[in-house]
Parts: structure tokens; sequence; C-alpha cells
């Protein structure tokens, strides 16, 4: 692996959270929405929208740069369906992306004392 797929971690890392933070909103403001006069939901589902097709958009990046498995792929792309799932997305791909870059320092390293 190469920096190249550390920088696609690290986007995807990025916006992990912030998304799990959009959709506890707007479940948020979907309960207030039903309980009392304060309706954000229209507001804060278009901000969890286009936060949900960035981390789809980026996660396909991240998918392609990283060569996940199957496997891999569907669990963070499951994650970002949960309401907290963002969260351990991100931790998750905050420890991937410093091995991505540990290996590759040591094959820049490598290639060097050769």
């Amino acid at each position: 692996m190469d920096l190249m797929t550390a920088r696609a971690l690290r986007r995807l890392r990025l916006i992990s959270a912030p998304e799990a933070v959009s959709f506890l909103l707007l479940l948020v403001c979907s309960v207030l929405k039903r309980t009392t006069d304060f309706n954000a939901v229209p507001v804060m589902g278009a901000v969890h929208g286009v936060l949900f097709l960035g981390y789809v958009a980026l996660w396909a990046l991240a998918w392609r740069a990283a060569r996940w498995n199957l496997g891999r792929a569907a669990l963070l792309f499951v994650l970002s369906v949960l309401p907290t799932g963002g969260f351990f997305a991100e931790r998750t791909l905050a420890r991937e992306c410093e091995d991505v870059v540990v290996a590759a320092r040591a094959q820049t390293q490598e290639a060097v004392g050769a």
C-alpha cells in the first residue's frame, strides 16, 4: 500500500464522524418534529443527505485504493447506515490509515537503504 491509499482512507475517516453526528441530529429533529412545533427535519435531512453521499463516494474510492475484500467494504458501508456506526468506522479507519502510513514509510526506507 502507498500514501495514495492512506490519503483515500483519511478522507473517508474525516467524513465518517460528521456523517454520524448528522444522522443523530436528524433522529433528534425527527423526534422533536413529532413532539413539538420545532421542525428542522428538512434542513437536517439535506445536510445529512449531502454528508451521506460524500461518505458513499469516498467509501467507493477508499475501497478501490485499499483493495478491501467484499466483507470489509460491506462492513464499512453498513456502519454508515447505523446511527453511531460512523464513530466506529472512524476509529477503524484511523488504525488502518496509520498502518498504511507505517508500511509506506518502511517501503521507502527499504528502497533507499537497498
